[in-house]
């Protein structure tokens, strides 16, 4: 089997998984009780927020645990604009991002809020001038994507940061970091909000985190309990914070290595590009991030190219897992690059790929795709 879709999930690792299951063995109490074994799971919560803090280089007192990195989008964009919406209520995106920072965008609409998108570049890159004009004294929130889920392209947040803090110093400038997180550098002091998750990094599901700076206000959006300081009520998912704490631990170890061994599975994957013809990155092929490689396939759909890799045991993607039952059809790719998005497929990788998986997916593919085009009607 070669999987090459860890842009949706990826397989837990040994060691992670060993970590957790001696963890849940030993430390199954709840945090929250005031007996020697409920402060043995707590310390483990302290344990594993030290450590994430430490991968955004964070203070542990700003990181708060969520279900995952759609929960905690969900949070950072309604919380925080409900929050400051006394200063105004002008809210920016771009048109690219996931899907739970999308819809929080179009629920804040619904409440009122004055939505501005902006659109993106045929790279997917979002504007810098064109976000530095959005930004006036009533913008109370922007929220820009660290690493693209669909292409992997990858924004300036510094300078981001920056051009929003220019114009308004009091403005909340949130990123969502799930496809950078532990792969990519990641600097708290450029954003208020930082959002990551556990399962993109081979850890368990249903857990996430939050980076939210201190002082700023962000509204919780669950009642109930006195867990994560009131923000995140309701007993701990304690097994997945132990897994994601262990998972960054590793993750950070290896993260230089990490980066450069999908690199090469990436480069040698995007050789396909010369071997075949009308085959088309979408995103920036020299920049973008090397954990994702979205290409274009002329005269081939890509979900039927998705299914002809599948049946040789070759497993990748045509977009977001969180949009794929979605009734809206277009993709991110649609956005940057009009008509490449019917066919276009999302191959994406983690440090278990090697080159000789890359080498055996372009041979499938120039085996199949010639294959396919030949039913497409004249």
């Amino acid at each position: 089997m070669i999987y090459f879709d860890n842009a949706s999930t990826t397989k837990m690792s040994k060691q992670v998984m060993e970590y957790m299951y001696e963890f849940m063995n030993k430390n199954f109490a709840n945090p929250s009780s005031l007996h020697s074994i409920g402060f043995e799971a707590e310390k483990e919560i302290t344990r594993a927020r030290k450590i994430i803090a430490s991968a955004v280089k964070a203070d542990p007192d700003e990181i708060y645990f969520t279900s995952g990195g759609t929960e905690a989008n969900n949070t950072a964009i309604l919380g925080a604009a409900e929050a400051y919406k006394r200063r105004g209520k002008r809210v920016i995106t771009m048109n690219i991002e996931h899907p739970s920072v999308t819809d929080s965008f179009k629920e804040l609409e619904r409440r009122g809020f004055e939505i501005v998108t902006l659109d993106v570049d045929s790279k997917g890159y979002v504007p810098i001038d064109e976000l530095e004009n959005a930004v006036n004294e009533n913008t109370i929130l922007v929220s820009i994507m660290y690493v693209n889920n669909e292409v992997g392209t990858v924004q300036d947040i510094e300078k981001i940061y920056s051009v929003i803090k220019n114009k308004n110093p009091q403005c909340v400038f949130h990123t969502d970091c799930v496809q950078a997180f532990c792969k990519h550098p990641i600097n708290s002091r450029y954003a208020d909000i930082i959002t990551m998750s556990g399962h993109k990094i081979c850890s368990a599901k249903g857990i996430g985190a939050m980076y939210i700076k201190n002082g700023l206000r962000v509204n919780n959006l669950h009642f109930g309990g006195g867990q994560e300081k009131g923000f995140r009520p309701g007993t701990e998912n304690t097994y997945g914070i132990a897994a994601m704490g262990k998972a960054v631990e590793i993750a950070l170890e290896n993260m230089e290595s990490n980066y450069k061994r999908v690199s090469e599975v990436k480069n040698t994957l995007m050789h396909i590009t010369n071997k075949l013809e009308d085959v088309y990155v979408n995103g920036d092929a020299e920049k973008g991030s090397p954990y994702i490689l979205n290409l274009s396939f002329k005269n081939v759909k890509g979900e039927v190219l998705l299914h002809a890799l599948e049946s040789e045991e070759i497993y990748v993607a045509t977009g977001s897992a969180c949009s794929s039952r979605a009734k809206e059809k277009k993709k991110i790719v649609d956005y940057i690059t009009e008509g490449r998005g019917a066919s276009a497929v999302r191959f994406s990788f983690s440090a278990d790929n090697t080159v000789e998986e890359a080498e055996i997916v372009v041979e499938s593919l120039i085996k199949n795709v010639p294959l396919l085009r030949r039913f497409i009607p004249r």
